[in-house]
């Protein structure tokens, strides 16, 4: 048994030290002319270093796009706690659009048309006249095209009693159209009677055509052209 592990033991050294013989005098310039031993480990080297490297590309990419999926997580999250009120209180908000559209209907219907403007100049006069007020001027203006809506001055100057002109003014408010008195003025007259100046504005909306005409002006503003001056019209 001795003799054995004593042979063995000098095999091992004898094949250790012509191993390491093949490393000795090695022309780095020449890797060719390497025994084979050394170019075995030099090819290994190479192999692992490549392999190492594609490896690195590799899970740097995959780092990328683990960085690109856990950032686009994080806008997930704070979109979804942005919109989850919205959809917990969705039948809320539908409720509260309704309830709006409902109020800009009503406030529609106390819009006139073009056609019914004469009948609300009428009511208008009629207003002053029934308080035993004298008129001194009723003049319709011109017409101001607004974007959804136009708006009509009628200037005013009506003369009476004290309270006869706060009861014509009172009288105005509650017509069925909207009519709005500004710039309101009130002097003394004769025999101690007032005299008030103001411009009463009424409204109406748009008839189709006026809202074609308002969206074809629109459009080159939007695009930053110079739109042509619409010619405003004369209330009767």
């Amino acid at each position: 048994m001795a003799a054995v592990l004593s042979g063995l033991s000098s095999r091992i050294a004898q094949a250790w030290q012509q191993g390491a013989g093949q490393f000795q005098g090695l022309d780095r310039r020449d890797p060719a002319s390497w025994p084979c031993l050394p170019r075995l480990l030099l090819l290994s080297g190479l192999a692992t270093a490549i392999a190492v490297a594609l490896w690195m590309a590799v899970l740097s990419d995959l780092v990328a796009q683990l960085q690109d999926e856990q950032a686009q997580e994080a806008r997930l999250k704070s979109e979804f706690s942005r919109k989850l009120p919205q959809a917990l209180n969705l039948v809320a908000l539908r409720r509260q659009k309704e309830q709006v559209q409902q109020q800009v209907t009503r406030l529609e219907q106390q819009l006139p048309g073009r056609s019914e403007i004469d009948g609300l100049l009428f009511d208008i006069n009629q207003a002053g006249l029934g308080r035993n007020l004298h008129f001194d001027l009723f003049r319709p203006g011109q017409v101001a095209v607004k974007a959804y809506y136009a708006e009509l001055p009628i200037a005013l100057k009506v003369t009476g009693r004290y309270h006869d002109i706060g009861a014509f003014a009172a009288d105005i408010s509650q017509l069925s159209r909207i009519v709005t008195l500004n710039n309101l003025s009130v002097a003394p007259a004769r025999d101690g009677l007032l005299v008030l100046e103001a411009t009463a504005k009424t409204f109406r909306y748009l008839d189709p055509a006026e809202v074609e005409a308002q969206r074809k002006a629109a459009a080159p503003a939007a695009t930053g052209a110079v739109a042509p001056p619409a010619a405003g019209g004369a209330a009767r």
